[in-house]
Parts: C-alpha cells; sequence; structure tokens
C-alpha cells in the first residue's frame, strides 16, 4: 500500500531511478540542434525588457537613496542577472530532460520546504513588512520562493501525470490527488500574503490537469463552481484579504463600473491603477517617444516593477505595445509547439506548462497595468525588475531549449 501511495506521486520511481541506474556522463546531454525561433524570441524580449526597465526606472533610482541616487542601479543590476540567465539558459539546453524527470520530485520537496521556511523565519523588506515572501540568501540576496514553486509544481506534475497517464483518461478521482497537491502548494503561497502568487500558481495547476488529460467534463464543472465563488469572493473580499488588498477590489470595482473616485482614493489606494491608465491613454498609438514617459517622474510608484508596460504604452504607443503582446504569444507558440514535437509525455507536459506560465502571467500583469483585473502585483516576464526571477525565467527558457534538442535529433533520426 505504501508503495502504491508513493508509485502515484512519483517518489517511488524517482528513488529506484536515481539508485538503480547507471548512466554514463555523456548520457546527461543533449546533442541536437536547439530551436533558433524560440531562442530568437527569448533574446528579443529580454533585449526591449531591458532598455525598456531602464527607461523606466531611471528617474526612480535618481531619486531613491537606496539605489544611491545612481540612474543606472537597477538596469546594471538587472543587466548581470540577464547575462548570468542566459548563460545558465545556453547551459541547461545541453542537459537532457531525463535529467528534469529524475529530479522531479526532489525539487518538489526542496520547494514545500522553501514555502514553509519562509512562513516561519520571513526576511523584511523595509515598507512591506506585511508579507512574509522572501527569504535571504547569501550573495544572491533577497529571494521569493514561489518563483521557484511555480517550476517546482510543473516538473512534478508532468512527471506524474506521465507515470499515470492511463489512470488519469480512465478514471475521474485522478483529480482528487493533484487538486490536493495544487491546493497545498497555493495554501502555502497564500499563507504569505501573496494572492497574486496564489492566483498563478492556481491557473498553473489547473493547465497542467487539462494538458495532462482530465475529462473536459470536470473542467467545465468547475470554471462554473470556480466562477460562481469567485464572483462571491471578490463581492466579500474584505472577510478573507488584508485591508491593501480588499481595498485594491473595492477600488477597481469602482474603475470597472466606471464609478468616480473620491479625492482620497485617487491619492491613496486607486493612485498607482489611476496613473497607470493615464501613461497608457497618454501614449496614443505612437507614443511620446522612447524616455519621453511623463507618469514615471515620481507619478508612477515604482515603474520598473510591476507597472513598466504601463511606461512601455506611453513612451511606444499602443501599436509597439500590440507588437512586444505579440512576441509573448509567438513565444508561447512556438514552446506549445515543441511540446507537441517531444519525444515523451513527460516533455510535452513540461514545454507547455513552463510556456503556459509565461504566457498568463503577462496576460494578468497586463490586465492589471490596464485595470481589467485588481491590482495583484504580478510581474511582467523579461522586463519587470527582479534578479533572481529573471535567472529562474532563463533557467525555464534553457528546459524548453533542451526539450527543443531532444524533439529535434529525433525528428532527424527519423527521415534518415
Amino acid at each position: 500500500m505504501k508503495q502504491e501511495i508513493l508509485a502515484h506521486f512519483g517518489v517511488y520511481y524517482l528513488i529506484k531511478d536515481l539508485f538503480t541506474r547507471k548512466k554514463k556522463l555523456r548520457d546527461l546531454f543533449a546533442a541536437g540542434p536547439l530551436d533558433i525561433t524560440f531562442l530568437a524570441l527569448v533574446i528579443a524580449l529580454l533585449t526591449i525588457g531591458i532598455i525598456m526597465m531602464f527607461s523606466a526606472s531611471y528617474v526612480n533610482a535618481w531619486y531613491d537613496a537606496d539605489a544611491k541616487n545612481d540612474p543606472y542601479y537597477y538596469v546594471k543590476k538587472q543587466v548581470f542577472y540577464a547575462i548570468l540567465g542566459v548563460v545558465l539558459m545556453i547551459a541547461v539546453s545541453y542537459v537532457k530532460p531525463d535529467v528534469f524527470r529524475d529530479v522531479s520530485g526532489v525539487v518538489m520537496i526542496i520547494a514545500i520546504l522553501l514555502l514553509l521556511y519562509v512562513l516561519i523565519n520571513p526576511y523584511e523588506v523595509p515598507g512591506k513588512e506585511q508579507f512574509k515572501r522572501w527569504m535571504w540568501v547569501p550573495v544572491i540576496g533577497t529571494f521569493q520562493p514561489s518563483e521557484i514553486a511555480k517550476l517546482a509544481l510543473i516538473m512534478f506534475l508532468a512527471f506524474s501525470m506521465e507515470r499515470h497517464h492511463k489512470k488519469i483518461e480512465k478514471n475521474a478521482w485522478m483529480i482528487v490527488p493533484y487538486g490536493v497537491i495544487i491546493v497545498m502548494v497555493c495554501a502555502l503561497v497564500y499563507a504569505e500574503n501573496h494572492v497574486s502568487g496564489t492566483l498563478l500558481i492556481l491557473g498553473i495547476g489547473v493547465a497542467m490537469m487539462f494538458f495532462g488529460g482530465i475529462k473536459m467534463r470536470w473542467f467545465v464543472a468547475g470554471a462554473v463552481i470556480v466562477a460562481i465563488v469567485g464572483i462571491w469572493f471578490v463581492f466579500n473580499a474584505d472577510k478573507f484579504l488584508e485591508g491593501y488588498a480588499s481595498e485594491r477590489i473595492r477600488i477597481w470595482l469602482k474603475l470597472l463600473f466606471g464609478e468616480e473616485l473620491t479625492a482620497a482614493e485617487t491619492r491613496g489606494s486607486g493612485w498607482q491603477s489611476q496613473q497607470s491608465l493615464y501613461a497608457i491613454g497618454s501614449g496614443g498609438l505612437f507614443g511620446l517617444g522612447f524616455g519621453n514617459s511623463k507618469q514615471k517622474h515620481m507619478y508612477l510608484p515604482e515603474p520598473q516593477n510591476d507597472f513598466v508596460f504601463a511606461v512601455v504604452c506611453e513612451e511606444l504607443g499602443f501599436i509597439r505595445a500590440l507588437l512586444i503582446i505579440l512576441l509573448f504569444i509567438l513565444l508561447v507558440g512556438r514552446g506549445f509547439i515543441i511540446g507537441l514535437r517531444a519525444r515523451s509525455r513527460y516533455e510535452a507536459l513540461l514545454a507547455m506548462g513552463i510556456s503556459f506560465q509565461v504566457g498568463l502571467q503577462a496576460a494578468l500583469n497586463i490586465a492589471v497595468v490596464t485595470a481589467t483585473v485588481p491590482n495583484t502585483g504580478i510581474s511582467l516576464p523579461f522586463f519587470s525588475y527582479g534578479g533572481t526571477a529573471l535567472v529562474i525565467l532563463l533557467f525555464e527558457m534553457g528546459i524548453v531549449l533542451s526539450i527543443s534538442r531532444n524533439s529535434e535529433r529525433k525528428i532527424k533520426n527519423a527521415r534518415k
């Protein structure tokens, strides 16, 4: 019985593979060509992201004592982590996906332990003492375990769903253990006072169950339930969320229904959303020009982070902003194509899960910036400031490139 439980969650096979399989060193590395299209899209988004993050950040950095009043403070750090991340991405692309399969269970366990640790011993960021999202790592600095949790969940679900795909296709009850895992991770992240991370991980988990083959009718039923609960939750947010979070939802509802904010609301919880909309609106079709944003001049709080896309819209305009969105769509689409060409179910689920994560995170960030959804503090991949988050993102891109090497090699061999 114990062996069956362990096998279901992949732990039994993980231990068995690690201790009984003898691999040669060359078996750990992929030798096929990587997907140039996917790599080009990653580099394009990364380059545009760093340039626009610099434009959005230099005014704030000039006036910020924590940034040593250095206008290049944020961009120098971001470029350093970008170079580190690109090197890591290329290195990871040479690793066979089988290696990621073997460590999936271990990565999931580490992620859960880190989420527990940050709840017990959080690192308090000045001005954000109510959050328990960060831990301090020597050399690296502040770090959010939820960043690892997103990848860990994708890896673990892909691993387990590959092992049990026949059961998943036949038995509806298989939704229960995966639901428990997803809810457990979401609960730990929610306990950090990290609502945006909770929503993102929930979305990733639901998508992975769909990709894994769980019946469509369960998603239809689940979507109806989630919609009902979500609407009820929005209108009763003050009972479950911290004051600042429920206030953001209340402000969003007023904006959504076209109600005018009071002077106090405009200067308070509604300030960031209002300034973001001003920035987007003033950009027009073609923008004010690179570096010419007005809202970044101490109107839009921390424009280098969650609201960098507002500065993009203001400086580059609606048309160029759409082109950036198109780049994200092409990246996600190419990731799915790589997944569909993968040689195994695990690799397919892993590539599609990582690609979906990037797409969902970008979509939610843009929705927040445009006040389509409440302000939840979700960063924009490749654009928002954050060194460790960028390195982990590029690590994930390396995994997708690794899968592309494997699949392309198989296609070549099949043609011979």
